[in-house]
């Protein structure tokens, strides 16, 4: 028998939005599937469209619960999900009527624990599929998969647009409260894999908007500063051998942190910047050693010999606030 596939779609005032996202979901060509549509204390009329989807699809399934944040909603969903697999699609967002049915193939073919797809950027209307093509297939073993996020060559750690095994989860939830929820986890997942298989079909629309939350800078957003000195820590006394690897990340996050607060004049970030400047500095050196950092790092490396400002203004205008 087919296994069953939980789609976890996390809502939160999406109107304008959601029905082309349900529409992409309940239309996919493999149709044994799981719905779990988590409306996280919506304002708008995001929760009545939910319970409508309810109506239309019996394979929908609708939480509705108090504000907590993506996280929260993610996680509600995976502490009910029955199926064999998961995967998590933004409701601002659609998928190709293949995304599973092809994410499912792959994954069966090379045995993997996760399946990524392609995506496409998009502001309104439908992506244009039209690049769909069998495109090439990637495989990554476990050490792999880990440089390769985060050297940030080959792989993201975005949560979307990829089909896990549901046994991933098993202990394992998304970080109440905290952006780059999904740079949190995926070390941990990656960990209880073996196999990582990519395929550079685009299945996957993201949605570009004006209004989104990461469209603006938050303070909130040092989160992913926090975490990856965690985990450095982590590896310093467990994984040495992907110490270089998380370092050539958060020295990514300390010249994303650095530039994007630099840019938002409406507030004074001066005790976040000096925090990001003294991480550049303390990596540095290191990471310009390190032939497999990406050249993006190298070139803010050099920059940064000249100076905080110099830094800035070199890269500020190739930074933009997306993942």
């Amino acid at each position: 028998m087919e296994p069953l596939i939980s789609i976890v779609v996390p809502v939160y005032n999406v109107e304008s939005y959601l029905d082309a996202c349900m529409e992409s979901i309940v239309n996919q060509s493999y149709t044994r599937l799981e719905i779990l549509v988590v409306d996280d204390g919506s304002t708008d009329s995001s929760g009545v469209k939910c319970d409508r989807w309810a109506e239309r699809d019996e394979r929908v399934s609708v939480i509705h619960q108090p504000n907590g944040g993506l996280s929260a909603a993610r996680n509600s969903a995976l502490d009910i999900m029955t199926g064999e697999l998961v995967m998590m699609v933004d409701s601002d967002d659609v998928v190709h009527p293949d995304a599973v049915k092809v994410l499912l193939g792959v994954m069966n073919q090379y045995h993997a624990d996760i399946a990524v797809g392609g995506y496409v950027p998009f502001y309104e209307g439908q992506p244009d599929w039209s690049q769909l093509t069998d495109g090439e297939t990637h495989c990554f073993n476990q050490d792999q998969a880990i440089k390769a996020i985060l050297y940030q060559k080959g792989l993201t750690h975005s949560a979307w647009g990829r089909l896990y095994r549901a046994s991933l989860f098993d202990t394992i939830r998304y970080p109440i409260g905290e952006y780059y929820e999904d740079f949190a986890i995926i070390y941990p997942l990656l960990l209880k894999c073996s196999q990582v298989v990519k395929t550079d079909c685009p299945l996957y629309g993201y949605r570009q908007r004006k209004n989104s939350i990461l469209d603006k800078f938050s303070p909130k957003r040092a989160a992913v500063i926090d975490t990856g000195e965690r985990l450095e820590q982590h590896m310093l006394s467990n994984d040495k051998e992907n110490l270089d690897a998380l370092r050539s990340r958060l020295l990514s996050a300390y010249f994303n942190i650095l530039i994007l607060s630099n840019q938002d004049k409406s507030t004074d970030h001066k005790q976040l910047q000096d925090r990001c400047w003294a991480g550049i500095k303390r990596l540095r050196w290191r990471c310009l050693l390190d032939h497999r950092v990406r050249l993006k790092n190298k070139v803010g490396i050099i920059a940064s010999y000249f100076g905080r400002w110099f830094l800035c203004s070199v890269l500020g205008s190739h930074y933009h606030p997306r993942p």
